[in-house]
């Protein structure tokens, strides 16, 4: 039976995804979201992130081990960004991944804690055997399984836009200069920690690569390129390779 803590944890994706729906859909048609739908949204990440971290890694303790496991945790990284998105000026597809995110965990919960308590249960798939989930629930579940992966990979992708955004908008005074490096430090723990990431990278990588070496482009792009290449190399880990586990660690997901 789903507690208080875990209705509380659902009800800030329900906030966060109507919230993001709501600037999302004002920035579609060219309108400025309004600022407090955009904290809105993120005070429910926050809440949602929270208390997952709490649960996962317990109360907070002031040592080193603690804050070495939280730094790695990436529910407290998407915690952190979504607390400094929320004390920043508005970005409003920064609002996309959370509302992804949300979007699963609400269809999740509404599958398996809210659909139980109205819709009735199918026949035993065999003699004696336990109630099958209603056709609707089962519907849902294909779906939440079929576009998991997709959805993901477009969360991957929505980051490197993101990147983009927060680099052109502090060389044109639109959001601070702190504001890509807050960034790309969490995209490079993303590049460690996701394969979805790793894959994203490596796509717009080869496509940049194959511009800027197509026949007609001037040299100086590919110049810039295998600088820019060279530097974030440098910046994230020599060759941005993955980090393995240590032999016998369990996987965190």
């Amino acid at each position: 039976m789903a507690t208080t803590q875990h209705y509380v944890w659902a009800a800030g994706h329900f906030v966060l995804l109507a919230a993001a729906f709501k600037c999302l859909l004002s920035f579609v048609m060219f309108r400025g979201a309004s600022p407090w739908w955009y904290r809105t949204g993120f005070v429910g990440a926050l809440i949602s992130y929270g208390i997952v971290c709490l649960k996962s890694l317990g109360p907070p303790q002031p040592n080193a081990a603690y804050i070495r496991r939280a730094m790695m945790d990436e529910n407290v990284q998407y915690l952190l960004l979504a607390f400094f998105w929320w004390s920043s000026k508005p970005i409003t597809i920064v609002l996309a991944p959370y509302a992804i995110f949300s979007l699963f965990h609400v269809l999740t919960f509404t599958r398996t804690t809210l659909m139980s308590q109205f819709l009735p249960p199918g026949p035993p798939a065999t003699a004696g055997g336990a109630p099958t989930p209603h056709p609707i629930a089962k519907k849902l579940q294909v779906w939440v399984k079929a576009n998991y992966n997709k959805a993901m990979a477009a969360v991957a992708y929505t980051e490197l836009i993101i990147l983009i955004r927060v680099v052109l908008g502090a060389l044109t005074f639109q959001n601070s200069l702190i504001t890509p490096l807050v960034y790309v430090h969490f995209l490079r723990q993303r590049y460690y920690q996701s394969t979805f990431t790793r894959d994203a990278v490596a796509f717009a990588n080869a496509k940049i690569t194959e511009y800027v070496r197509r026949e007609g482009t001037p040299p100086v792009l590919g110049q810039v390129w295998e600088k820019v290449q060279m530097l974030v190399g440098r910046w994230a880990g020599s060759v941005l390779a993955p980090q393995q586990p240590a032999p016998g660690a369990a996987a965190a997901r």
